[in-house]
């Protein structure tokens, strides 16, 4: 994630990182090339002149605006359903910290550590990244060897969590009714892994990425036939504005499409899982907390 101040108006123009410039320079340079070949040719093609008038492309314009600003709207509802899942993480994780520390007369230490490393233990199926240091850093030994070969570590951590409930609610350690209330938050933490889950293995239709994107370096290789006659040498500059903007939205919906990635418009959650553990060691009252994640170059991964 981008994470810096807002530039004023002058430096917004110019600015690169962040803006997606170096991403699609490769595309805008042949985009830029080609119109400098239609100038240089009078729009000549095999000794052929390609007649083409602005009223098509025109017409066409405003529906491919139409479909990538549906595209990136799509792309960006997936983005924020993800950030508000991970907001559940927080606060439902939160919830079953302060319900057993309160409710139970049992130690939390190991309780409070295990969601923690619920927390992480998402984070890392995510991104298919290695949750073992993480692991054994929360978690008992004990419960180690359950979690070997596990596709989702993070749940068998859930059903931990809820066989200790469980054994403190027959033992006497807490009332039934306040066990119901923690079971309550268990869910709620099961829910968000599972909204997480959804949007993580399905992604948007494959055809439908297909088609735009050849629609729009289609439209855009032969706008310069259709404004050379009317704009002449200034054709190039305009042909490579429009290829900048569609071009660029288009890169944006294909980071934002898969927002646990590491690309640098993608969620940082290194940060927020970071950020979940410190809050769930402070209600223990514990002072050696994580250090608070800081931007490497405007990036928090």
């Amino acid at each position: 994630m981008i994470v810096r101040p807002r530039p004023n108006w002058l430096r917004m123009l110019v600015v690169r990182r962040g803006s997606l410039l170096l991403q699609i320079l490769p595309q805008l340079l042949v985009i830029f090339a080609v119109s400098i070949g239609v100038v240089t040719f009078h729009g000549e093609l095999l000794n052929r002149k390609i007649t083409l008038t602005a009223v098509p492309f025109s017409l066409v314009g405003v529906a491919l605006a139409i479909f990538l600003g549906f595209r990136n709207s799509a792309s960006y509802d997936r983005y924020w359903e993800a950030r508000k899942l991970w907001g559940k993480l927080l606060t439902d994780g939160r919830n079953a910290a302060r319900q057993y520390v309160s409710f139970t007369r049992e130690d939390p230490r190991a309780f409070v550590q295990g969601l923690a490393a619920f927390v992480h233990a998402t984070r890392h199926q995510l991104r298919n990244t290695d949750p073992w240091p993480d692991l054994r850093r929360l978690l008992p030994p004990e419960l180690l060897p359950r979690l070997v070969e596990r596709r989702t570590p993070a749940l068998q951590i859930l059903m931990w969590l809820a066989e200790r409930l469980r054994d403190d609610r027959e033992a006497g350690r807490i009332e039934p009714i306040l066990a119901a209330e923690l079971d309550r938050s268990l869910g709620g933490l099961n829910d968000a892994l599972g909204g997480c889950e959804r949007i993580a293995y399905t992604p948007l239709p494959f055809t439908y990425s297909v088609i735009l994107h050849r629609t729009v370096y289609i439209y855009c290789l032969m706008l310069p036939f259709g404004l050379l006659d009317a704009i002449g040498v200034m054709t190039p500059l305009m042909v490579t504005f429009v290829a900048y903007t569609f071009f660029a939205i288009e890169a944006l919906s294909d980071e934002i499409e898969e927002p646990f990635g590491t690309m640098p418009n993608d969620l940082a959650l290194n940060a927020m899982a970071i950020t979940i553990e410190a809050a769930l060691l402070e209600m223990l009252g514990e002072r050696n907390l994580p250090p608070k994640p800081q931007p490497v170059n405007c990036f928090l991964d």
